[in-house]
């Protein structure tokens, strides 16, 4: 079974996917962590990020790795776990320019469909229900207010230990950018699929999401028994 989950920047789609994926025993990725690597390898290699046949060839030199691990999955890069230094503002404020790179696009999309195979799996992005997966049994479309975002962005950073050099107000800004950034870029822009369930988390809790998500996936019976498990704890 394929649940694809598409929204916005920080509308909240990796913390809900990964609690679903594990209730119900599915393969969880985190394709927005893939682009965040391609941009890491960009600034370690010392690239523009504008320079798609740099970026591609050093993304085939080090390699994109994806990994469980205790608290979420690893994203490694050339055998280096850098699962915290592609959340970092710098890195935050690039992928945009780097993801909507028709090669590095092209490249990432194969490799997740590659990494889907015939599991069952739950994948977050953008264009996951559109592009990637667009035979996904459930179709999810996350979204929240640019403010709630920003908030929640800012409240993520300091969690991680990692330094906010902006307040508020400048991440809402930055988000209300990268939002107009990715629906409109010319390769798989992001847009909600037809069929797409659409879920607003800006006023509920984790806890809310995840059973409404849990709840549209209930409806498909695949595969019931967990389904309903999850359901009942």
């Amino acid at each position: 079974m394929q649940v694809a989950i598409d929204g916005p920047a920080s509308a909240g789609k990796s913390t809900v996917a990964k609690i679903v994926a594990n209730k119900l025993s599915f393969v969880y990725i985190d394709t927005g962590a893939m682009y965040r690597a391609c941009t890491f390898i960009a600034r370690k290699h010392g690239l523009d990020y504008g320079d798609e046949a740099g970026i591609l060839k050093a993304i085939d030199e080090d390699g994109i790795v994806l990994e469980p691990g205790e608290s979420g999955q690893k994203v490694l890069v050339a055998g280096e776990d850098v699962s915290l230094e592609i959340r970092t503002p710098e890195i935050t404020a690039n992928v945009s320019q780097v993801s909507a790179l028709p090669g590095v696009r092209s490249k990432m999309v194969d490799l997740q469909r590659k990494l889907a195979g015939s599991t069952n799996v739950i994948m977050d992005g953008r264009d996951i229900g559109t592009t990637v997966l667009p035979e996904a049994e459930v179709k999810i479309f996350l979204v929240a207010s640019a403010r709630s975002r920003a908030e929640r962005r800012l409240l993520d950073w300091q969690e991680k230990g990692i330094e906010a050099k902006q307040t508020v107000e400048e991440i809402e800004a930055d988000i209300a950018k990268r939002d107009y950034l990715d629906s409109h870029r010319e390769v798989s822009p992001l847009k909600k699929a037809a069929d797409a369930i659409e879920i607003d988390s800006t006023n509920l809790t984790i806890d809310q999401v995840v059973a409404a998500i849990l709840a549209e996936i209930a409806k498909k019976q695949i595969p019931a028994s967990k389904v309903k498990k999850s359901l009942v704890k």
